[in-house]
């Protein structure tokens, strides 16, 4: 019998587990001999499993399995996750049900691979990490001759088997929802109430098989916040090198999660000190050790990352973020001695800079969308922002060449870039005036070309020849205007025109003076509230 999931219908009433019974304890214990969920320290992690954590999605795909006599668990992520107390970004159960029955069991499902993943579509789920339940039969993997994908696949029909082939401790946690059980074969649950990222079994094994487990370690330690243990650390560091036959893609989504993190400057040294970052973006540790100038506290590399740093504490979106990382990329073979200001210059490096990182992005497979943002901060992020020596004119050319959808971006970069020097202020007096002179250069200025009619359309309708009438008209209808907005309509402007044109030239030259006036007097009162804005003059 197939079972369509059909929540409107369907209530679930789960009651509330015990701490024993959650920790394996009684007739409800998890069967494993080597299972140390009641031996752990910790139980407050695992007293944090119960039936109100498990969305009733869940539960209910784990009740259909068990209909059809078989085993249902949650496995990886989603158990870490939820023991650490966060939301899960997915949603895994492993079963020993072959593929086909679990097709039989979900009719709205779908099998395209050979890895035993079934594919369970929720169309009913609000939530988006809900519509879509990959249920996985239990396997072992054997073989590993390209170092990332096994050479062949046996389903099993045994947790063990399957929680074995698994990455960290901290992902080969299992827990059934229906039975309350836990199954630890491996401590993870001590390691994550310890913050330890630890291979299963041995590490150097789990690397061959699968490289971009390297780049996963280093992902997980910037998002937890785990340290990796000794022996796991030696395994990486030797099997560094393996790195380099994982397709750039996976490495850039590894690496876009890292720099997404709240820990990522700390995520991308520990690449640096494993050997993984030359596999990642090997320019940036050109920067190892290359003293700057008098105006920075730390060396190119150590800059940039705490360029990124900044960028990661203001929560910037991943754009910025690599603007941030690689804005300085290019320092090191721009660097040169001036005999004259004593002192090392790095002249034309953000426009070598941004040459390299369209090289570098490219390369990692970014969206052409993403490259070109980036090489656009990085290129102009040198802009001269002195308020004193530069006009609006000169604003004005900062923003075409940026471009107006992105010149926040770049001051934002700006305000990082100069907390990655070692400076305490984001918004030192002078930066705050060249804010509010990018604002008043984007403000749509005050003029006749607000109006909803122009020089062109009065002459038709008034039948004049080109002159200053027709500006004097213009002036005096912007007057009305700037008084009242809802004056600004054609057929309105259009009947207005025709009565101001049976006045005098005098007495149009008056109203467009007039109007002129009142022009200037809204412009200032805008650019009193902008400079009002940043606390400057």
């Amino acid at each position: 019998m197939a079972f369509r999931i059909n929540f409107s219908y369907h209530v679930l009433c789960c009651a509330r587990s015990s701490m024993d019974r959650a920790l394996g304890f009684g007739p409800r214990g998890c069967g494993f001999e080597s299972c140390r969920a009641h031996k752990l320290k910790g139980i407050y992690l695992v007293s944090m499993i119960r039936s109100e954590k498990i969305p009733k999605e869940i539960t209910l795909a784990c009740e259909v399995l068990k209909q059809g006599s078989f085993e249902a668990y949650l496995v990886g992520g989603c158990v870490r996750d939820i023991l650490l107390g966060t939301k899960p970004k997915d949603w895994d159960i492993a079963t020993n049900a072959l593929p086909e029955e679990i097709t039989k069991l979900f009719t709205h499902s779908f099998y395209e691979n050979t890895f035993g993943t079934v594919g369970v579509v929720i169309d009913e789920a609000t939530d988006e990490t809900l519509k879509n339940i990959e249920i996985t039969t239990y396997r072992l993997e054997t073989g590993y001759s390209n170092n990332r994908h096994p050479d062949s696949v046996m389903f099993s029909s045994k947790l063990e088997d399957d929680l074995k082939r698994r990455d960290f401790t901290i992902n080969a946690i299992a827990y059934n929802p229906l039975t309350e059980n836990l199954v630890d074969l491996y401590k993870g649950t001590e390691d994550i109430k310890e913050g330890i990222l630890r291979a299963v079994g041995e590490p150097d094994e789990r690397f061959k098989e699968d490289a971009l487990r390297l780049m996963r370690g280093v992902r997980l330690s910037a998002e937890l916040g785990f340290v990796i243990e000794p022996e796991t650390e030696t395994a990486m560091v030797k099997n560094a090198a393996l790195l380099g036959h994982i397709s750039k893609e996976r490495i850039r989504d590894e690496f876009s999660r890292i720099l997404m993190s709240e820990r990522a400057m700390e995520g991308l040294k520990l690449a640096s000190k494993l050997g993984l970052l030359k596999y990642i973006a090997a320019d940036l540790e050109r920067g190892i050790g290359v003293d700057q100038n008098q105006a920075h506290k730390f060396d190119v590399f150590e800059h940039n990352m705490r360029t990124l740093e900044h960028s990661t504490k203001k929560d910037y979106a991943l754009d910025l973020r690599l603007a941030s990382l690689f804005h300085d990329v290019s320092k090191p073979e721009t660097r040169r001695w001036s005999d004259e200001k004593k002192d090392w210059t790095f002249y034309g490096h953000d426009v070598v800079g941004a040459r390299l990182v369209k090289k570098i992005l490219s390369e990692l497979k970014y969206p052409s969308k993403t490259i070109d943002k980036v090489v656009k901060l990085v290129r102009w992020h040198m802009f001269f922002s002195d308020p004193e020596k530069i006009t609006l004119s000169a604003v004005r050319r900062i923003i075409a060449n940026i471009g107006k959808e992105d010149i926040w971006e770049l001051m934002n970069l700006r305000i990082c870039d100069r907390i990655g020097t070692g400076r305490p202020k984001e918004n030192p007096y002078r930066f705050r005036k060249y804010k509010s002179m990018v604002e008043e250069a984007m403000h749509d200025p005050v003029t006749v070309g607000m109006l909803e009619i122009d020089g062109e359309e009065i002459k038709k309708v008034l039948g004049i020849a080109p002159g200053p009438k027709i500006g004097y008209i213009l002036h005096a209808l912007l007057e009305e205007v700037l008084d009242d907005p809802e004056k600004n309509k054609i057929e309105y402007l259009e009947k207005q025109a025709k009565k101001l044109n049976e006045l005098s030239e005098k007495e149009l030259r008056e109203m467009g003076e007039k109007g002129k006036a009142k022009k200037e007097e809204v412009e200032g009162e805008e650019i009193k509230k902008i400079r009002g804005k940043y606390h400057v003059e």
